[in-house]
């Protein structure tokens, strides 16, 4: 089992900059990518960020492409999003997850997930 906090949201005015935190504990040696998500009141959830934990290979939805970096901190067993340029239309709820599924591709869907943490709300002032 993995557990993960996430923190770091917020309330910040358009243009301004966050920096999310998603703590991981528990069999983290077992992940093979985590990830960021995000879902805005009355949407589905939507891919953000994702990032391998070995090699650190990333990819982002074109919408946060630019403007959002994830990153990890393999010792702290730590996954950030830092996410610059804020919009309004970037308010949601930010939800990270762990994979310890193996895909050959990149980790996009929530289906690929299989450990959430609570979420961290978001929200961008115009």
């Amino acid at each position: 089992q993995v557990q993960l906090v996430e923190s770091g949201g917020g309330l910040v005015q358009a243009g301004g900059s966050l920096r999310l935190s998603c703590a991981a504990s528990g069999r983290t040696f077992g992940n093979y990518a985590m990830g960021w998500f995000r879902q805005a009141p009355g949407k589905e959830r939507e891919f953000v960020a994702t990032i391998r934990w070995s090699g650190g290979n990333t990819y982002y939805a074109d919408s946060v492409k630019g403007r959002f970096t994830i990153s990890k901190d393999n010792a702290k067993n730590t996954l950030y999003l830092q996410m610059n340029s804020l919009k309004p239309e970037d308010t949601a709820v930010y939800s990270c997850a762990a994979s310890s599924k193996y895909y050959r591709g990149d980790y996009i869907y929530s289906y690929q997930y299989n450990y959430w943490g609570q979420g961290t709300q978001v929200t961008v002032s115009s």
